[in-house]
């Protein structure tokens, strides 16, 4: 398992790189792109507060929950203006706290360290090892690198606290680089990975591996729900699923046990295939902001939408323009045009598809981001290899 990892973003249009890219060309597992939009912007609104979920009482006692379930295996988590949505998790003994995207689209758990000199550790919470009595040390050495920032450090072992799950001699990355500025805006201290294993660098065990192979989760599986528009009740929720959804799950078998890669087999409008007219293969990622796809398959979509090459649209699209609709497993999935297209603070619109290059054995990747994860609720089975998406409640 290689112990560095990049994604290719030739072919992006430059808008979309910013200066901090690692990799030009790189080979497999390719880490998705964590795509902010707008986000230095938005920084002058920063001031996030932890929040608890108000709008989801779990009722673990449901048909939905075996009676030994932990009733605080939901992760509350902080809708940051639709463009990330964050968590707080503990690490040590006694606990370090560090607010972490929580990311279906790569594996490796890490949060800076005292040993960072980035810039980007200077305004976060980093780890100090000296002050917890359970840390076990390494010497093993990780590297990550994303669409957009990247890390490298040290590998280690400590308990790690999500919501009432504790796993003990969980190993996780003490980051000591963090080139660039993408991570010194972003608004979570690090990175905590829900794909499989065999995507994680330096082949670090995930967190949720630890929780199903220690028996902390009742279920191995966890959901996601996303919240529009900078509202509360997002979560992701381990062992189990709640009524957050509407009428049944629709099980999509993984096409991969990697990313959670799935086949998708088309994507039209008005019943026409604007894209992935023979099928292609896609991944749900909550680490990418919006829906993502190849070039020619992005550029065919803007097209039909009426964007221009770099994503600008008439704002009055939003009300004239039909959903794009996903089918995934023989079911349709679509997406409206009020979730495909953004109006900026300043008036303006554009289009939520952005082109990405990932080339597998099995074509390029589509990447179903947060624009795609708001509509449905995502549940991730790792006991079936298979991912469950319901409409919301």
């Amino acid at each position: 398992m290689a112990a560095s990892q990049g994604k290719c973003l030739r072919d992006m249009p430059a808008h979309l790189v910013p200066s901090i890219c690692a990799t030009e060309c790189c080979s497999p597992p390719w880490i998705p792109l964590k795509k902010g939009k707008s986000l230095r912007q938005s920084l002058k609104e920063h001031g996030l507060l932890e929040k608890y979920l108000e709008k989801h009482p779990y009722n673990l006692g449901s048909k939905y929950f075996p009676s030994q379930a932990n009733t605080d295996a939901a992760e509350p988590l902080e809708n940051y203006m639709d463009i990330e949505y964050i968590g707080t998790i503990y690490i040590g003994t006694p606990a370090q706290q560090f607010t972490v995207l929580f990311d279906t689209g790569s594996s490796n758990l890490w949060v800076p360290s005292v040993y960072c000199s980035s810039e980007a550790c200077s305004n976060h919470n980093r780890f100090n090892p000296q002050d917890s009595s359970t840390y076990q040390a390494t010497s093993q050495s990780v590297s990550v690198t994303y669409g957009t920032g990247s890390m490298t450090g040290i590998l280690a072992y400590d308990t790690v606290q999500v919501g009432s799950i504790e796993v003990t001699n969980q190993i996780f990355g003490l980051s000591e680089t963090e080139p660039g500025t993408f991570l010194y805006y972003s608004p979570f201290d690090g990175i905590l990975g829900l794909a499989y294993p065999s995507i994680s660098a330096s082949g670090a065990t995930p967190v949720f591996d630890n929780m199903m192979s220690e028996g902390l989760v009742s279920q191995d599986l966890f959901s996601v729900y996303l919240s529009s528009d900078d509202q509360s009740g997002s979560f992701v929720m381990f062992g189990g699923f709640d009524d957050s959804y509407s009428g049944s799950l629709n099980w999509v078998p993984l096409s991969s046990e990697s990313y959670w890669q799935i086949t998708v087999d088309s994507i039209t409008m008005n019943g026409q295939a604007i894209a992935c007219s023979d099928g292609c293969q896609a991944i749900v990622d909550t680490g990418t902001s919006l829906l993502a796809g190849p070039p020619q398959g992005i550029a065919n979509v803007q097209s039909y939408i009426g964007a221009s090459s770099n994503g600008e649209i008439s704002c009055s699209s939003m009300s004239s323009l039909p959903a794009i609709v996903f089918t995934i497993n023989g079911i349709e999935f679509p997406v409206p045009a009020s979730a495909y297209i953004s109006e900026s603070q300043s008036g303006y619109c554009t289009s939520d598809f952005e082109s990405i290059s990932i080339p597998t054995q099995s074509g390029e990747l589509w990447i179903l981001g947060d624009v795609f994860i708001r509509q449905y609720y995502c549940v991730f089975d790792r006991a079936n290899n298979q991912i469950g998406l319901a409409s919301m409640a």
